[in-house]
């Protein structure tokens, strides 16, 4: 267990919960189906990002420096930064919200709580003793396993809409659907994981499968393991979140949900005391588990494109600039809950801005995956390749559905 099971948890970050919390509130069973969908298709593209990390010991940004004009880094690692600084404030809100509804403690206080925590971890925690705490943190993904099991669930009705659901194909669906994808599929992930493998290289004193390719087999074997059980760990979880708000919330007519603050509170009346603690404790651990790899997915990007030092196992003092980015894109996450910008509204155009990358980033990490000149021998099986561009396709049309959909 590595870099895939941290990368597929914080693919469920707040801001995921409280997308998924509002796909079950208003399509009820209806949106199961998204979640088999989406499992071999996010796999696939955090294996190519697995695999050209471990093997080139170098970070996406990198490895796309080398390949294509400087300009198509520049674009990818600006909008990432801003999307990724976006999406932070949604999570930090929705940790704050959740920390004043259980204690009532005031939630911009709550919020700069939270911030102070997870820059005091990332700046002065070694990577090797902090990715040890971001395993442990995992678990708390359990709570939505333990939410489903405590309310009744018609286990018939959803074994038959998740393969065949009653759904009705327009606009709003459309953007739901879009929504699903694009907290599931998010190029924050792809920086992350792979940077995480050069991390591993680093702590383990290991060289690149390029320059090294001694029991390169075993390695790609447990890269494999690592991110088909993490993404999977990560669908199920995501599925059982729709299931739990849509066996609750939606058959109890609660469907309008937009944070994740707003689906533990709907569910306490719903489900009772235990179910409404077990969802905020989910809340907080994914949330000190999503803020720490939104902004160190940023930093390892911008990092790796301005030729800076870089590496959660560095000092501060040894990488300013790389922990400068994380501090900066925290902080202004911070800003965004004492400005005019709603946390939800800031939710909405990282989504846009997600959509607006992620099918072009993907493209890329495609081409390099299958370029030799990149991966040598290693170059990714036509397998996961076409399930690569499968997940490409699929991202491409929701955003152009997005779009439509303004006009």
């Amino acid at each position: 267990m590595g870099p895939g099971l941290i990368t597929g948890v914080a693919d469920d970050d707040p801001s995921g919960i409280a997308t998924y919390s509002h796909a079950g509130a208003t399509f009820g069973l209806d949106m199961l189906w998204t979640m088999p969908l989406a499992f071999p298709l996010m796999a696939a593209i955090q294996l190519v990002c697995a695999r050209i990390g471990r093997v080139t010991g170098r970070g996406l940004a990198a490895n796309i420096k080398t390949a294509f004009p400087a300009p198509v880094l520049l674009v990818v690692t600006g909008l990432l930064l801003l999307a990724n600084t976006l999406n932070i404030a949604a999570d930090i809100a929705a940790m704050g919200d959740v920390t004043s509804l259980v204690t009532g403690l005031n939630k911009q206080l709550a919020a700069i709580f939270w911030v102070i925590v997870t820059l005091v971890l990332q700046v002065f925690v070694p990577y090797h003793r902090y990715v040890y705490f971001l395993k442990w943190l995992t678990l708390s993904l359990l709570s939505y396993f333990i939410v489903a099991m405590i309310v009744h669930v018609p286990w018939h009705d959803v074994a038959m809409r998740t393969i065949w659901p009653h759904v009705t194909w327009d606009g709003r669906t459309a953007e739901m659907v879009l929504g699903v994808f694009g907290t599931t599929i998010s190029p924050y992930l792809f920086f992350w994981q792979a940077s995480e493998e050069v991390e591993d290289l680093r702590i383990h004193h290991a060289e690149p499968l390029l320059t090294d390719d001694m029991g390169a087999a075993g390695e790609l074997r447990r890269i494999s393991w690592d991110t088909w059980s993490g993404m999977f760990y990560s669908d199920v979880t995501a599925y059982f979140i729709i299931l739990a708000t849509a066996v609750t919330l939606h058959a109890h007519g609660v469907t309008r949900i937009e944070t994740a603050a707003q689906a533990a509170d709907a569910l306490r009346p719903l489900a009772g005391d235990f179910a409404y603690y077990l969802f905020a404790v989910g809340i907080w651990g994914v949330g000190l588990i999503g803020v720490p790899v939104l902004a160190g997915s940023a930093a390892y990007g911008f990092s790796e494109a301005m030729n800076w030092q870089w590496g959660l196992e560095r000092k501060a003092t040894d990488a300013r600039g790389f922990y400068g980015v994380i501090i900066v894109s925290v902080l202004a996450a911070l800003v965004i809950q004492f400005s005019p910008l709603s946390p939800m509204k800031a939710l909405f155009w990282c989504a846009v801005l997600n959509g607006v990358v992620a099918a072009p980033l993907m493209a890329i990490l495609l081409l390099l995956g299958g370029r030799r000149l990149t991966l040598g021998k290693f170059v990714v099986s036509k397998t996961v390749l076409a399930l690569g561009w499968i997940a490409t396709f699929v991202m491409a049309v929701s955003t152009v559905e997005m779009v439509l959909g303004w006009f």
